[in-house]
C-alpha cells in the first residue's frame, strides 16, 4: 500500500531538516586522538579550544585532532574536571566557531541526534529521544553530576565528547560515556560550557563537599521553626572527620539553608558547595528537634 503523498512530503521534510542539523554542526566537530585505542570526539568551544570528555584523554603528551576540513594539529591539555568528565584542550591556529547552543532546556521526548567524529571519514550520527532528564546523580565515592540528558539514541564507539543536538542542530548537552559504567549520559550545554570556562581559567574546577549521605523529606509546617520552605534534606549519615562533623551537623538534623541560601534539594546543596565557598566558614543551617540552629561549617574541598 503506498503512503500518501502528504506523508512522504513530511517525511522527506524531517530526514532533510536532520541531515541538515549534523550538516550545522560539523564544522564545530573534532576528531581527538588521545589514546591508543579508539579515537574520540570534541567541540570547538572557543577560539583555539576544543571542549572533549575526560576519560578519552589517556595520555597527557601528543595529542592531536582533525577537524572537519583535514587538518591534523596538535593540541595541549588546559585542564579536566574527572566530577562532570569534560576537559579543556588549546589547539593554536585552529580558526573554527562554536556550536550554537540550544536556547531551552531538553524535554523528556524530544527528538534529538548524537553526533561523533571518531574517524577521518566524517561525522556520524544517531537519532532518538531524550529518555530521561535527572540529576544530582552520584558517579563515584565523591563525584556528583549535577544535571543530566538520557537519550536512547545510540553512542557509538568515539562518539564520547561530541554533541547530543537537537532538530536544528542546536547542542543540547556533550555525550559521554565515562561515569557510569559505560551507560551514554549528556552533560547539559550550560552545565558543560560553564564548566568549560573555568577550565580554560584556571585548569580545574573547585568543588566541595561536607561529608554526609541526605535525603529528601517534607518538613511539617509546625516543625518548620519560621521557615517557608517545604522541603530540606534529611541527614542519614556523617561522615568522620568530615567538615560536618567538624562544624557540628549530626545525623537527624534537616538541612535548610547553607550561607543565606534555601536548601530543598540535593541539587541546591550541590549547588551551593562549589566556587568560592570551598574552603570558607559559612552559615548553616540545620532543624534539629523541631528549631532551628545555625552553625558554622568549613566546606571542603574534594581532591
Amino acid at each position: 500500500m503506498e503512503q500518501p503523498a502528504t506523508e512522504t512530503n513530511l517525511l522527506r521534510i524531517l530526514s532533510n531538516q536532520l541531515a541538515d542539523a549534523v550538516e550545522r554542526v560539523a564544522p564545530s566537530l573534532v576528531l581527538v586522538n588521545g589514546r591508543q585505542r579508539q579515537p574520540a570526539s570534541g567541540l570547538v568551544f572557543a577560539s583555539d579550544l576544543v571542549l572533549t570528555a575526560n576519560h578519552v584523554l589517556e595520555r597527557q603528551e601528543e595529542i592531536t585532532i582533525e577537524t572537519h576540513d583535514k587538518r591534523l594539529l596538535p593540541a595541549r591539555l588546559v585542564g579536566r574536571d574527572p566530577s562532570s568528565d569534560l576537559a579543556v584542550l588549546r589547539v593554536e591556529n585552529l580558526g573554527l566557531t562554536a556550536p550554537d547552543l540550544t536556547s531551552e532546556p531538553a524535554r523528556v521526548g524530544q527528538l534529538t541526534l548524537a553526533v561523533g567524529r571518531s574517524s577521518s571519514e566524517g561525522p556520524m550520527a544517531s537519532s532518538g529521544i531524550v529518555s530521561a532528564i535527572g540529576g544530582p546523580l552520584r558517579a563515584g565515592r565523591d563525584t556528583v553530576l549535577e544535571r543530566y540528558i538520557r537519550t536512547d539514541a545510540t553512542p557509538y564507539p568515539g562518539f564520547s565528547g561530541g554533541p547530543l543536538i537537537d532538530a536544528q542542530g542546536a547542542v543540547l548537552g556533550v555525550l559521554t560515556t565515562g561515569l557510569i559504567n559505560g551507560i551514554a549520559l549528556a552533560i547539559p550545554a550550560s552545565i558543560a560550557w560553564s564548566v568549560a570556562e573555568t577550565l580554560a581559567q584556571q585548569g580545574h574546577v573547585k568543588r566541595g563537599y561536607l561529608g554526609i549521605s541526605s535525603q529528601i523529606v517534607q518538613i511539617p509546617p509546625f516543625q518548620r521553626a519560621g521557615r517557608t520552605q517545604e522541603h530540606g534534606l534529611l541527614i542519614v549519615k556523617v561522615d568522620d572527620g568530615s567538615p560536618a562533623q567538624n562544624g557540628g551537623i549530626l545525623m537527624g538534623d534537616i538541612l535548610v539553608g547553607i550561607d543565606g541560601h534555601a536548601v530543598s534539594d540535593s541539587e541546591d546543596l550541590h549547588a551551593l558547595l562549589g566556587g568560592n565557598r570551598v574552603g570558607k566558614t559559612v552559615p548553616v543551617d540545620v532543624i534539629r528537634g523541631g528549631r532551628l540552629v545555625a552553625l558554622q561549617v568549613t566546606i571542603g574541598r574534594r581532591s
